[in-house]
C-alpha cells in the first residue's frame, strides 16, 4: 500500500518536520513492514523547457538520434537555447517537455546519477530531456514526458508551464509516499484511512476519521431508491455472500470532466493511473477510505438489482473484454430481476453497465462482500483486481455509507451532477462477537506483566468496546477489525500497541530431551553416508506429469493411478505428486550436465506419495477452532501413504582422469557399492539379486533385499531408451531405495562382537558357473558352506572365454576366514575353502577352475 505523506496528514496529526521516513519508522513499530519511500529522487536544477528545433540525424549503428535546442529561459544563465541530444522520436518543436540541467542529480536502478554536459554522438549534450520513468513518477520508459498533455484540461498547471520555471513541484517530485506492506490480517490498512490510525497508535498523534463526519452525513434508507435484492443461496459456512448493499444515484454528470489535479497527484502517487472522473472518483474513496466501490452506467441497468450465486452455463463479459464463463460459486450482480449478470461481485465490472462516454447518471455501489467467495472467485478466474484485494482481507461493513457519500460529493463537485434524494441500503451485517479474556492472559503468553489498566487502554484504543467483569474483560472488536476472533488475537494487539520493542529477548532453557528419534538418525546417517562417497545432497520439486513415467518406461496408468492430482498445481505440465524420487532427480542431473558438469554424482532423500484406492478431498475447519475427531479422522484417512525413499543418480566418470592415469565412468558396480556402504553403516546384511525393473537396462539391473528377503529398492543402469527419452548422459547409473524399510530393519539391537586379534588366513578360488548364474548366488553359496569364522568374501575377477567355454564364466573369490580362538592352519583353511566350493557345487553347479 502506498500512502502519499501529504493525504496522510488530512487523517492524522503528522509532525510538519516528519519525513517519510520518520513515518516509515512509526508503522514498524506497529507491525506494518516498510517496503519503500517514493519521491521523484531528483535534485538539482530541473526545469520546464520548450523544444525548438529537432534534427533526427541516422547513426552508424543503424539509430537515429535527435540534435535539439531547448528554450530553458534564464535557468542556464546565459538565456540562451541549451543544446541537447535526445534517442526519444514522440515529441516536436513546441513541446513542453520536462529538462534536467547539468549539475542535476536523477536516481537509477543503479545509484544517483549526476547529469553532466558531455560529447556524444558528435555534439554536446547540455542536459537531458526525461521520461516518467527517468523522473521516477510513472512507468514509460519509451518517449518522453510532454507536459502539455500530462496536464492536458488542468488550467492552473497549463499555466505554470513557462520555459525555466521550476518543473520539481509542479510534477509533485517534493512530495513524499510511504509504502508498506500489509499482511493479510490486517486488510483495514489497505487505505489511508488504516494507515493514519496505524501511525496514531504508534505515536499517540490526533486521528480523525473520516468516515464519521461522512456517515453523519449521508442520509438514512428510503422507499424510492433504486431495487436491490440480497438472494445468496449458497451462503458459505453460513456466511451470506453479501450480508449490505448501498446503492446512491448521481443523474447528470459530466464523465468528460477532467478529475481535478490533485486527486489525479495522489492516484499517481498511490500507484494508480487516473483514468476518467468517475472511475477515478471510486479509486479515490478506496484509497482513502478502504471500501471498493463501483460505477454502473445507470441507463442501461434495469430495476432490480438480484445479488446471487452464479448458475451453470452462465457467461459475463468484464471490462477487460474478457469472455467468462462462471462458476456457481461465484456470487454475482445481476440486473432483470436475476436474468442478466451485470459484474463478478467484488472482483470486476461487466462491460454491457461500463461507465462511458456517453453516460450522464451512475449508479453507486458500495457493498459488503463475504471474503472467501471473493478470494475464490478472483483466482478461479486468475484476476486479482485492487477491490478483490481488500475485499479478501476484510472491509468494514459499517464503511458503505459514508464511502457512497464521499463518492457523491465528489461527483458532483467536480462533475456537475445532482445527487438523488432516494438511498438504497439493504442487509444486515453481523456484529462482531465478543471475546472473553482474563485480564493476567497477554502477560502470560507474552512473558511481559502488562498492568490491567494498560491492557483496557490498547484495546479501546484500537476500537474495541471494553467491558470489565472481575479479573476478565469482554471484548467486542470494531467492525473494521474481522480479524479480532480469539484472546489470542487480542494479546498480539496488546503486544503490538505497547511495543514489540519493549518485550526482552530472553533465550529459554532448552528442556532435556532423548534427542534424536531413531528415523532421523537413519536419515541423517544415511546422507553423510553418501555425501562421504562423493555425492552431493539435493532437492527436486516433487511434482510430475504423466509423460514423466512413460519416458521412464513405467507403466504410466499404473503409476498416475497411485499418483495424488492436485487441485492448483503450479504447471498444468505437472498435475501429479511424484511416486518414485527418480522421477523428478532426473530434472537435476540435466541441469547440471547443461551447465557443463561432466561428471555428476547426486543422491535425494524425500517423500513419495503412494495412493491405495481412490484420492478423497479432506475436510477444512475454521481457523482456531479445534477439529472434532471424526473431522480429524476424516483428515487422517484423505492423506495417503508417503513412505520415505532415497535414491542416487550417477554420470560421466565414478573416477577422475590425471596425470595418474585414465578415468573410469561410472558403473553398475558403483551402486552396488553404495548400497553395501548404506548396509555398513546401519549394520545391515543387505543382498543384492539380479532382476529387472523399469526404468533400468533388464542385464544391469539388481533387487535390493534383506536378509530376510524384503526387498528395499532397485538399482542399475538406466534404459537407453530411458536415457535417449530424457536427455541424460549415456551409461547413467541410479537406485531408489525404500528408507522406511531400512529404518525399521535398523531398529534390531545390534550384537557387538568381540575383537579378535588372531591372524588372518586367506584363500582364493575360482568357480566356473553359467553365465546365467548371478556372482551374488554364488556368494550366498560361499557363505554357506565357508561356516561362522568366514569373515568377508570379495569377487577380484571375472573371466569369459576359450578356458571355460562358451556360455560359461569364471568367478574368482577371496576367502577371508580368522578364528576367535586360536591362529588357523594351512589344513584348516584348505578344509574350509573346499566346504565352501562345494556348497557353491550343490547350490548353482560351480565347478572349481583348475
Amino acid at each position: 500500500m502506498r500512502v502519499p505523506v501529504d493525504w496522510l496528514r488530512e487523517y492524522v496529526a503528522v509532525p510538519q518536520d516528519a519525513t517519510g521516513e520518520d513515518i516509515a519508522a512509526s508503522l514498524v513499530r506497529v507491525g506494518l513492514e516498510e517496503e519503500g519511500l517514493h519521491s521523484g529522487g531528483v535534485t538539482g536544477p530541473l526545469v520546464v523547457g520548450r523544444v525548438l528545433t529537432k534534427e533526427p540525424e541516422p547513426q552508424k549503428n543503424g539509430k537515429t538520434v535527435n540534435w535539439c535546442t531547448v528554450d530553458v529561459g534564464d535557468a542556464n544563465g546565459a538565456g540562451e537555447p541549451q543544446g541537447i541530444v535526445c534517442g526519444a522520436h514522440n515529441f516536436e518543436p513546441g513541446d513542453l517537455v520536462a529538462v534536467i540541467l547539468p549539475g542535476g542529480v536523477i536516481t537509477t536502478p543503479h545509484g544517483p546519477l549526476e547529469v553532466s554536459a558531455r560529447k556524444t554522438y558528435g555534439h554536446v549534450s547540455a542536459g537531458m530531456i526525461c521520461s516518467e520513468r527517468e523522473l521516477g513518477i510513472g512507468d514509460d520508459h519509451d518517449g518522453i514526458l510532454v507536459l502539455t498533455r500530462r496536464f492536458a484540461g488542468d488550467d492552473e498547471a497549463l499555466a505554470a508551464l513557462v520555459p525555466g520555471a521550476d518543473a520539481i513541484p509542479l510534477l509533485g517530485l517534493d512530495r513524499e509516499t510511504v509504502e508498506v506492506n500489509v499482511t493479510p490480517d490486517r486488510g483495514y490498512c489497505f487505505s489511508v484511512r488504516g494507515v493514519a490510525r496505524e501511525y496514531s497508535h504508534a505515536t499517540g498523534a490526533a486521528f480523525t476519521d473520516p468516515a464519521l463526519a461522512l456517515a453523519a452525513e449521508a442520509p438514512a434508507a428510503t422507499d424510492g431508491g433504486f431495487a436491490v435484492e440480497l438472494a445468496d443461496d449458497a451462503p458459505i459456512r453460513g456466511r451470506d455472500g453479501c450480508d449490505r448493499y448501498v446503492a446512491r444515484v448521481v443523474r447528470g454528470i459530466d464523465v468528460s470532466a477532467p478529475t481535478p489535479r490533485w486527486m489525479r497527484t495522489r492516484l499517481t502517487e498511490a500507484g494508480m493511473r487516473p483514468i476518467s472522473l468517475p472511475v477515478d472518483v471510486t479509486n479515490y474513496v478506496m484509497l482513502g477510505l478502504g471500501q471498493p466501490l463501483h460505477a454502473f452506467d445507470l441507463d442501461t441497468l434495469e430495476a432490480p438489482v438480484v445479488v446471487r450465486r452464479a448458475r451453470a452455463g452462465e457467461r459475463i463479459t468484464t471490462l477487460d473484454d474478457a469472455d467468462r464463463a462462471l462458476d456457481p460459486g461465484d456470487l454475482l450482480i445481476t440486473d432483470r430481476g436475476g436474468e442478466r449478470p451485470v459484474a463478478i461481485a467484488g472482483v470486476m465490472g461487466g462491460a454491457q453497465t461500463e461507465v462511458g462516454p456517453s453516460t450522464r447518471d451512475v449508479l453507486i455501489e458500495a457493498a459488503h462482500f463475504e471474503a472467501v467467495t471473493i478470494a475464490r472467485s478472483a483466482r478461479r478466474h486468475k484476476l486479482p483486481s485492487e477491490a478483490s484485494r481488500r475485499f479478501e482481507r476484510g472491509v468494514d461493513p459499517q464503511l458503505a455509507a459514508a464511502a457512497a457519500q464521499l463518492a457523491v460529493d465528489l461527483l458532483v463537485e467536480h462533475g456537475g451532477g445532482v445527487a438523488d434524494p432516494h438511498v438504497t441500503d439493504v442487509g444486515s451485517p453481523p456484529a462482531p462477537a465478543p471475546i472473553r479474556m482474563a485480564l493476567a492472559f497477554p502477560g502470560r503468553v507474552v512473558g511481559v506483566e502488562y498492568p490491567d489498566d494498560e491492557v483496557t487502554r490498547i484495546l479501546t484504543e484500537i476500537g474495541c468496546g471494553v467491558e470489565r467483569d472481575g479479573d476478565e474483560v469482554v471484548v467486542t472488536p470494531p467492525s473494521w477489525r474481522p480479524d479480532l476472533t480469539t484472546a489470542e488475537d487480542l494479546v498480539e494487539e496488546v503486544a503490538r500497541i505497547h511495543g514489540y520493542d519493549r518485550i526482552p529477548s530472553i533465550v529459554p532453557t532448552p528442556p532435556g530431551g532423548a534427542g534424536l528419534t531413531h528415523a532421523q538418525r537413519v536419515r541423517r546417517l544415511v546422507a553423510d553416508t553418501l555425501a562421504g562417497q562423493g555425492l552431493s545432497e539435493i532437492w527436486s520439486a516433487p511434482f510430475v506429469g504423466a509423460d514423466r513415467y512413460v519416458a521412464l518406461g513405467l507403466d504410466a496408468d499404473a503409476e498416475v493411478s497411485r499418483s495424488v492430482r492436485l487441485a492448483n498445481p503450479l504447471s498444468d505440465e505437472a498435475p501429479l505428486m511424484r511416486t518414485r524420487l527418480l522421477a523428478t532427480m532426473v530434472d537435476a542431473l540435466r541441469r547440471n550436465v547443461a551447465r557443463g558438469s561432466r561428471d555428476v554424482a547426486l543422491f535425494e532423500v524425500g517423500l513419495v506419495v503412494d495412493l491405495e484406492g481412490e484420492q478423497h478431498r479432506a475436510p477444512t475447519e475454521d481457523v482456531g477452532v479445534m477439529p472434532s475427531p471424526e473431522v480429524l479422522a476424516a483428515i487422517r484417512a484423505a492423506v495417503p501413504r508417503q513412505p520415505r525413499h532415497v535414491a542416487f543418480l550417477l554420470a560421466g566418470d565414478r573416477d577422475r582422469a590425471g596425470w595418474w592415469g585414465a578415468g573410469r565412468r561410472a558403473d553398475v558396480s558403483d551402486v552396488l557399492e553404495l548400497v553395501r556402504a548404506l548396509g555398513d553403516a546401519l549394520a545391515l546384511r543387505v543382498v543384492t539379486v539380479a532382476d529387472t525393473a523399469a526404468p533400468f537396462h533388464p542385464g544391469r539391473c539388481a533387487r535390493v533385499e534383506l536378509a530376510d528377503g524384503t526387498v528395499v529398492g532397485h538399482v542399475g543402469e538406466l534404459h537407453p531408451k530411458v536415457v535417449a527419452a530424457l536427455g541424460l548422459p549415456a551409461r547413467t547409473v541410479g537406485g531408489e531405495l525404500d528408507l522406511d524399510v531400512l529404518t525399521a530393519a535398523a531398529e534390531a539391537t545390534v550384537q557387538a562382537r568381540t575383537l579378535v586379534t588372531f591372524p588372518l588366513a586367506q584363500s582364493d578360488i575360482a568357480l566356473v558357473v553359467d553365465e546365467a548364474v548371478p556372482a551374488a548366488s554364488v556368494e550366498a553359496a560361499l557363505r554357506s558352506g565357508a561356516g561362522d569364522i568366514l569373515e568377508t568374501v570379495g569377487l577380484f575377477d571375472v573371466y569369459r572365454g576359450d578356458q571355460v567355454g562358451e556360455g560359461r564364466k569364471s568367478l574368482a573369490y577371496r576367502l577371508t576366514f580368522r578364528a576367535p580362538d586360536r591362529t588357523l592352519t594351512t589344513d584348516e583353511v584348505s578344509a574350509l575353502r573346499d566346504a565352501a566350493a562345494a556348497s557353491a557345487g550343490s547350490a548353482v553347479g560351480a565347478v572349481q577352475r583348475t
